[in-house]
């Protein structure tokens, strides 16, 4: 898949110029994104132009809080991804600095919107604030849109099935971390996914009859810690296949290990996948980590594990949960 990143500062290319643009964090790209998303493709077919997304790096939390890694659910790479498998031409990056930061509203429209990628209309959320202490707001970008010569859409406040709870990136982080990983497919719209170079560990899982492939996460990636049924995709290769698995997190207690590791059991597979960027979607929660006494019980029960996580994947493959939501089939096809 195609994922055009126009990177902080650089101008727009002119075949894109006078696109329709989304402008917010997304994190997540969950289902509350996905229904503005989907209003700036609907404003870009009616002008018979591009669309794309507008996000800022590194998140603004990052920068006011530089000590608290964030837990990023879908860092840049990975959102781009996200964005142009629900069509969009481009991801354009704005760098949150101390100069972004202090630029009064009507100057950040002016040079990041209007001048930089050439808007022809805006798409954003009734809670998006944006220059020098958040004073600018749906509102004031309505009035600058009416000054500089484009139009603005403001989405409300979208709620789940039941119309009653918002989709909330934080809330679906708060799910992860208590290992909810079906509530948060259920608010993101897909399987939350994971993307990472693999590298090479210290292969203590060769020993015991479990070679694993292991991946960096970003810093602040806070998942519960325990064994998960997952599915991983090799995103180097088109058309590559999508591998079942039991997944890892946490710090290998039986080993007294200080860091934290995503390491992945991939079922009837063998060979080097160093260096591959991989894309490992957490199906579900199988058990938490713990410590044992001997690598015998550990062997005894991953055995166990792995059995757990091919009868959980099987069930998702016939689950009817996230048949309506295009990033999820898009995962299942293995186009994502």
């Amino acid at each position: 898949m195609t994922t055009r990143i126009v990177e902080a500062g650089a101008p727009l290319p002119a075949e894109l110029r006078g696109a329709v643009v989304a402008i917010g964090n997304f994190d997540g790209v969950h289902r509350g994104h996905q229904q503005l998303l989907a209003a700036a493709e609907a404003e870009a077919r009616r002008r018979n132009t591009h669309w794309g997304l507008v996000t800022f790096e590194p998140h603004p939390r990052t920068f006011f809080r530089p000590a608290e890694p964030a837990f990023r659910l879908t860092p840049l790479p990975l959102k781009a991804r996200l964005v142009a498998g629900l069509g969009a031409s481009f991801t354009a990056v704005l760098s949150f600095d101390a100069a972004l930061a202090a630029m009064d509203p009507e100057a950040f429209v002016r040079k990041e919107l209007s001048e930089r990628l050439g808007a022809a209309h805006v798409v954003t959320g009734y809670d998006f604030h944006f220059g020098h202490g958040r004073k600018g707001t749906p509102e004031t970008m309505r009035e600058l849109g009416r000054q500089l010569g484009f139009g603005v859409t403001v989405i409300d406040q979208v709620t789940d099935d039941d119309g009653f709870a918002p989709f909330s990136s934080s809330a679906i982080r708060d799910s992860l971390r208590h290992g909810h990983v079906n509530e948060a497919a259920r608010q993101l719209g897909y399987w939350w996914t994971v993307m990472g170079e693999v590298v090479q560990g210290d292969q203590r899982g060769r020993t015991i009859g479990f070679p694993t492939i292991n991946i960096v996460l970003p810093d602040g990636a806070e998942p519960f810690q325990g064994i998960y049924a997952v599915r991983v995709r090799d995103v180097s290769v088109a058309g590559a296949p999508r591998w079942k698995g039991a997944g890892y997190f946490g710090r290998r207690p039986t080993f007294a290990s200080e860091k934290t590791f995503l390491e992945v059991f991939l079922f009837g597979f063998s060979g080097d996948l160093y260096g591959k960027t991989m894309l490992v979607e957490f199906i579900d929660l199988i058990r938490p980590d713990r410590r044992f006494d001997t690598i015998d019980d550990l062997v005894a029960q991953m055995k166990l594990d792995c059995a757990e996580a091919e009868r959980r994947l099987d069930a998702a493959d016939q689950s009817t949960m996230l048949a309506a939501f295009p990033l999820a089939q898009a995962q299942k096809a293995g186009t994502l």
